[in-house]
């Protein structure tokens, strides 16, 4: 539970690092944008590599922790299209979803 929460945190912090500056930010210049993305995105590193240590400490696979942080990244993304960016989600969107859902499963079936 732990690998999943600082996982969903770190995603947070990424989704807005590489995306805000889309809403409002685009008259900004480009190198201050990087350097505002950088620093969110160190707020990221810091969750996402203990999450990782820890998954794999408890016995998840480098491949599960990939396809699962993937998964979370999306609902996370699809979040932020619609709440912040907004726009639409259509059924593609969820199509894409559930593949990347079906790509979890499989690397944790028989685990």
């Amino acid at each position: 539970m732990q690998t999943l929460l600082l996982l969903a945190a770190s995603n947070i912090f990424m989704t807005v690092a590489w995306y805000w500056h889309l809403k409002g930010g685009m008259n900004k210049p480009l190198f201050m944008v990087i350097m505002i993305s950088w620093t969110i995105a160190f707020v990221e590193y810091c969750l996402a590599v203990p999450a990782n240590r820890i998954g794999f400490a408890s016995g998840w696979s480098a491949g599960q922790l990939k396809v699962t942080q993937e998964a979370i990244a999306l609902i996370v993304f699809g979040v932020f299209m619609v709440t912040v960016l907004g726009e639409p989600v259509s059924w593609r969107h969820l199509a894409a979803f559930g593949c990347i859902m079906a790509a979890v499963a499989f690397l944790f079936v028989g685990k």
